[in-house]
């Protein structure tokens, strides 16, 4: 079949899922528009389910399992996929950030997790784990997908990194005394790179701040733009770039507003002075 997209289960569960999904499909010599009418949807959903573009939800496995006649083949498939540390619309993030030439993040209340130490991001999943919000083997597998993150910033060439940190990142006690040290020196380390901004956003700004939740901008190799934007529960992945400009532009917006870098190590210094 021409133009047909080479699907690779091991890649993600979402892989793994679209590929089961064309299997049967194959088998049964249906197209994709002959089964998006047996799911009560469209061809070009069940083309993006099966290529990865589209995550499938609890509602589309039930309908999928009732066309094949799979019991909960696929429902299970899905519960499995969601019983995650990471929230919907985050490994497709990822699996582009790792090739991405520049990246945006802002971020509220904690350190962004590319320039967490490993003591500040094993502090925030331990509590997570304390609460009960995840489970130990889901703060290993955070742990383990941080470090891989922050592993593929050390590549050549090396990503434009643009950081906007509200100045409750860095006023936020995470982990004690010694562990903010550390964190606020790795702040520090992380400006003074040849290939990175940061900036603090500071209270003063109040309503002129652009963003209230965290926002992540990619630009990959071919000029193209993904944005992810989530809140405490749900996350969403954006290709779309009818709505990922209008981001960017507030970005651009939030980094004028915002500290210079100079003055940003400067606030960061001053309040370094409290900690051990």
């Amino acid at each position: 079949m021409v133009n047909r997209k080479k699907l690779d289960p091991d890649s993600s569960p979402e892989a793994a899922f679209g590929q089961h999904l064309r299997r049967l499909r194959d088998e049964r010599g249906w197209t994709q528009d002959e089964l998006g009418a047996r799911m009560r949807c469209t061809g070009t959903h069940i083309s993006a389910v099966e290529t990865g573009r589209r995550p499938p939800t609890g509602h589309f496995a039930l309908s999928a399992d009732t066309a094949f006649g799979t019991g909960d083949k696929f429902q299970r498939m899905v519960s499995a996929l969601k019983n995650t540390a990471l929230l919907e619309g985050f490994p497709e993030y990822v699996r582009q950030e790792v090739r991405a030439a520049e990246i945006r993040v802002f971020e509220v209340g904690l350190v962004p997790g590319l320039l967490q130490t490993p003591e500040y991001a094993a502090a925030i999943t331990g509590s997570a784990v304390s609460r009960g919000s995840i489970t130990k083997q889901q703060a290993e597998q955070r742990l383990a997908l941080l470090a891989e993150r922050q592993a593929s910033l050390i590549r050549t060439p090396a990503p434009l990194v643009y950081a906007v940190l509200d100045e409750s990142c860095i006023r936020r006690p995470v982990g004690g005394l010694g562990v903010m040290a550390a964190q606020l020196d790795r702040l520090v380390e992380f400006a003074e790179l040849p290939s990175t901004v940061l900036q603090i956003a500071p209270f003063s700004l109040g309503a002129r701040r652009a963003f209230d939740l965290p926002v992540y901008l990619l630009t990959l190799p071919d000029r193209s733009l993904v944005s992810y934007a989530e809140s405490a529960h749900r996350g969403h992945l954006e290709r779309e770039s009818t709505f990922v400009l209008p981001m960017l532009t507030a970005y651009h917006h939030l980094q004028v507003e915002a500290l210079s870098q100079a003055d940003t190590v400067a606030m960061i210094s001053t309040l370094r002075k409290g900690t051990p």
